[in-house]
């Protein structure tokens, strides 16, 4: 049984090792390292922020895009990793942002999405998230939140597609 119980925990350390080789990859070849954000909406509408373990803020859903990946299957499996949620389609492109300081980490090109999701919220990756909760769009937390995800979402409500 303990054998059972290890699996889980065996291969969530494979995936973090995985991404932070992939992270030392991007610096070794000085390249940017590609990633998506996802605006989950519920089917009342509501939006799902994750809090991230790493600086305590709301963030948007996402990660980096595995080998041989593409961005709609990153999407799918980002939003069930750190959500536990389905995507059930994505509705557009909200936007590609560049900047080499958009994440503290390195340098990543995040491709941003809205996507309707379904499901029951439940934290699967507790190395990267520490809290998940929905909320409406007039009520979402105060304050700046990780990376550059405020913008992405000020980008979302003004109905633009951003490249920047």
């Amino acid at each position: 049984m303990k054998v059972i119980a290890f699996f889980p925990a065996a291969v969530q350390f494979t995936r973090s090792l995985w991404r932070i080789g992939q992270t030392v990859l991007g610096i070794i070849f000085r390249h940017p390292i590609t990633g998506t954000s996802i605006i989950p909406i519920l089917p009342d509408g509501r939006i799902v922020l994750i809090r991230r373990r790493d600086d305590g803020l709301w963030a948007l859903p996402g990660g980096m895009v595995d080998w041989g990946e593409d961005i709609p299957n990153t999407v799918r499996r980002e939003l069930m990793e750190e959500t536990g949620l389905e995507l059930v389609k994505i509705n557009r492109l909200v936007g590609v942002y560049s900047a080499p300081d958009r994440d503290p980490r390195i340098h990543s090109i995040c491709v941003v999405v809205e996507a309707d999701v379904h499901g029951t919220m439940e934290i699967k990756d507790t190395l990267e998230v520490m809290e998940i909760q929905a909320f409406s769009p007039s009520v979402l937390p105060s304050g700046q939140m990780s990376h550059d995800h405020t913008r992405q979402l000020q980008d979302y409500f003004n109905g633009l597609t951003t490249l920047a």
